[in-house]
């Protein structure tokens, strides 16, 4: 198969040799949004990110392979690649343990006081803080009950938490109190303590977190993004901010957020810029994924 590898798997340069003894021939592109180093009907394969953004999927007459090194395939026209047969491969499990470990430490954090501790360190003062929660019995939501999903599942039953998921497909699973289908999703957050997003955006869940969904919040709940920005609806994110416990959001409608956002001064928020993917064993468990896909593609 001719393969084009973008800097999307930065580490595939270091395993153009070994593609290549499977019986793939490779050409590698730093930057998705630059000229192809190839001609468009070369292509049979692609392991990329965003590059269908930049370079329109129609381009490639010859496209039959695609590898994700993200989780979500929201940067692909779906509908294209069904059309086309093409076979398609997301970055399932890659980033999860980072990013269930990211929903936690968000989490303990405002349970915790950790801002308010941190800036007496600072200011080097002495001072306790008696409005500390725990986070074992809390009654934890997690929305989406994918790879990212299980591994937050299994951090949170570890601290004593009661683990009820919400999904497209509910199922009998371990790792979960019980898993309850999307249609009862209004009634399970009403009693949830911790909300977590950890499903994809499609149509369907594009502001799945609207008005009537915050208004059914505890005045303690914390939610949790770590999926996608437009899963919650920011203009009502920012009139209910004050009445729930808090919000971690990795994620945001627009991103970068923008400077002026009321988002950055609420102390009860918790922002990151798209960075609870990030670990140490991404680029290992990336590897392997890609490499174990394409030792079954016939060349």
């Amino acid at each position: 198969m001719n393969l084009l590898i973008t800097g999307a798997w930065n580490d595939g340069k270091n395993c153009m040799d070994e593609i290549k003894a499977m019986g793939h021939q490779v050409v590698f592109m730093q930057y998705e949004k630059d000229a192809l180093p190839c001609a468009y009907d070369w292509v049979e394969g692609v392991v990329c990110n965003g590059l269908f953004l930049s370079h329109p999927m129609e381009n490639f007459p010859n496209l039959r392979y695609i590898q994700l090194t993200s989780a979500g395939f929201d940067r692909v026209d779906m509908s294209y690649v069904t059309a086309h047969g093409i076979e398609i491969h997301n970055a399932r499990g890659v980033y999860s343990i980072p990013m269930a470990e990211f929903a936690l430490c968000g989490v303990l954090q405002l349970y915790k006081q950790a801002a308010f501790f941190r800036e007496n360190q600072r200011q080097h003062l002495w001072e306790k803080h008696r409005g500390l929660s725990e986070l074992c019995g809390k009654q934890v939501l997690i929305v989406g009950c994918g790879s990212v999903g299980n591994e937050c599942a299994k951090r949170f039953t570890a601290f004593g938490c009661r683990v009820t998921g919400v999904d497209l497909f509910p199922r009998e699973d371990s790792l979960y109190d019980r898993i309850l289908p999307l249609e009862q999703l209004d009634e399970a957050l009403k009693t949830m303590d911790v909300v977590v997003l950890t499903l994809p955006l499609t149509e369907q869940t594009k502001h799945l977190l609207n008005e009537e969904r915050f208004d059914s919040l505890k005045s303690s709940a914390v939610l949790v993004n770590i999926a996608r920005g437009a899963i919650v609806d920011t203009e009502v994110l920012l009139r209910h901010i004050d009445h729930i416990g808090g919000v971690v959001l990795d994620v945001f409608e627009e991103e970068p957020l923008t400077e002026t956002s009321f988002l950055w001064d609420k102390e009860n928020a918790i922002l990151t810029p798209h960075n609870s993917f990030v670990g140490e064993g991404n680029s290992m468990r990336l590897k392997e994924i890609v490499l174990s896909h394409l030792i079954d593609v016939i060349c």
